[in-house]
């Protein structure tokens, strides 16, 4: 079950990594396509903590949450100049 859990979880991201240059190239819209890059990278570590919920995995997770919410916040608030 850990075997098919990973090997779905790599495909969302791959999916994300996709979606990334092809939002981008697309729409020349990055701030968007970077949020969705990142959420659907997020949903794949959510998806490996239902295999196998080991430390290592948990933390990866919680990195995954930190900087999403931290880009997130940077893309809602570009810095002036």
């Amino acid at each position: 079950m850990t075997a098919l859990v990973d090997t779905l979880a790599l495909g969302v991201v791959a999916a994300g990594a996709v979606v990334g240059v092809l939002g981008v190239a697309t729409t020349g819209r990055w701030r968007p396509t970077l949020a969705f890059t990142l959420d659907l990278w997020l949903a794949a570590g959510l998806l490996r903590l239902a295999g196998d919920p080991e430390p290592g995995r948990l933390a990866a997770a919680a990195a995954i949450i930190l900087v999403r919410r931290l880009v997130g916040a940077a893309l809602r608030h570009p810095a002036a100049g």
